[in-house]
C-alpha cells in the first residue's frame, strides 16, 4: 500500500476527463493535477517545445513525491512519453489515439480520427496506424480551433457544433461512420458531434487510460489503502480562476 499521490497532466481542461474516470475506478487515490494553462494549446506547438514543457511539469509533480503519472493528453505523450519514461524512476501512462477499437468496431470499415496537429504529426500516432490502419480505412482531421472551444467553455456552443460539422463533413460523405476522438478536450465535444451527425459512433480512450494507470498501480502494489479519502488537487500554471470557470461548465 502505498498512500503517495498521483500525479496526472495537460494544457487544460480536457485531462479532467481521464482524471473522473480514474477517480470512480480508484476513489481512495489522491491526484494532482497540472493544467499548464500557460502554455494551452499544446496542438499547434512544436514537438520540442511540448516536450520540454513534460519535462517541467514531471519535475513539479515529483516535488509532491508522486508514484505514478499519467500524461492526459495526447499530443503531450506523442511528443514527450517515451523521453520521460527513460528519464524519470516512476512509471507513466499515456494517451494513445484509439483506432484499435474503433476499427473493430467501425460497421463500414471507415473510420475518421479527430486530433490536434501535434498528435497527427508524432511518431506515437504513426506506429499506431501503421499497426492497426490496416484494418480499416482511416481519414484524419486537425481538429483546428475545437480544443480552445472547450477551454474557453464553448463546447456546447452552436458555433462550435458547426465547426465539428464542417471539419468532419468530407469523411461523414464519404462513409466514415466512427470518430476517435484524438484529444481529450475533444471527450467534451460529444454531445457536439452527435448533434451534428447523431449516427456517427464516437471512440475515446479516457476510460482505458484510467484503467490502466489503477492496473499500473495494483500491478506494483502502489495501490492507496482501501478506505482512504481521495481527492483531486489542481495546480494550474496560468488563470486558475478562468480554469476553475470552465472545469464547473463541463
Amino acid at each position: 500500500m502505498d498512500s503517495r499521490p498521483v500525479g496526472m497532466f495537460d494544457s487544460g481542461v480536457g485531462g479532467l476527463s481521464v482524471a473522473g474516470a480514474f477517480g470512480e475506478l480508484a476513489p481512495a487515490e489522491r491526484v494532482i493535477y497540472f493544467a499548464d494553462t500557460a502554455y494551452f494549446p499544446y496542438g499547434p506547438r512544436p514537438a520540442a517545445e511540448v516536450r520540454k514543457r513534460a519535462f517541467a511539469i514531471t519535475h513539479r509533480l515529483l516535488r509532491d513525491d508522486v508514484k505514478l503519472i499519467v500524461v492526459a493528453c495526447n499530443t503531450a505523450s506523442a511528443a514527450a512519453i517515451v523521453e520521460l519514461r527513460k528519464a524519470f524512476p516512476v512509471p507513466f501512462v499515456g494517451m494513445v489515439p484509439g483506432l484499435k477499437p474503433a476499427a473493430a468496431g467501425s460497421r463500414g470499415k471507415h473510420v475518421v480520427i479527430l486530433a490536434t496537429p501535434g498528435t497527427i504529426e508524432g511518431g506515437l500516432f504513426t506506429r499506431v496506424l501503421e499497426e492497426f490502419g490496416r484494418e480499416a480505412r482511416v481519414d484524419t482531421v486537425a481538429g483546428h480551433g475545437l480544443a480552445e472551444a472547450v477551454e474557453a467553455g464553448l463546447a456546447a456552443a452552436p458555433e462550435t457544433v458547426a465547426s465539428v460539422r464542417d471539419l468532419l463533413a468530407g469523411p461523414v460523405r464519404a462513409g466514415a461512420d466512427t470518430v476517435v476522438l484524438g484529444c481529450t478536450h475533444y471527450t467534451f465535444l460529444r454531445p457536439a458531434l452527435l448533434a451534428a451527425y447523431p449516427a456517427l459512433q464516437v471512440i475515446d480512450t479516457n476510460g482505458a487510460v484510467a484503467r490502466r494507470a489503477a492496473q499500473v498501480l495494483c500491478e506494483a502494489d502502489l495501490l492507496a489503502p482501501a478506505g482512504r479519502p481521495g481527492g483531486l488537487d489542481l495546480i494550474v500554471s496560468g488563470d486558475a480562476v478562468a480554469f476553475r470557470r470552465t472545469a464547473v461548465s463541463l
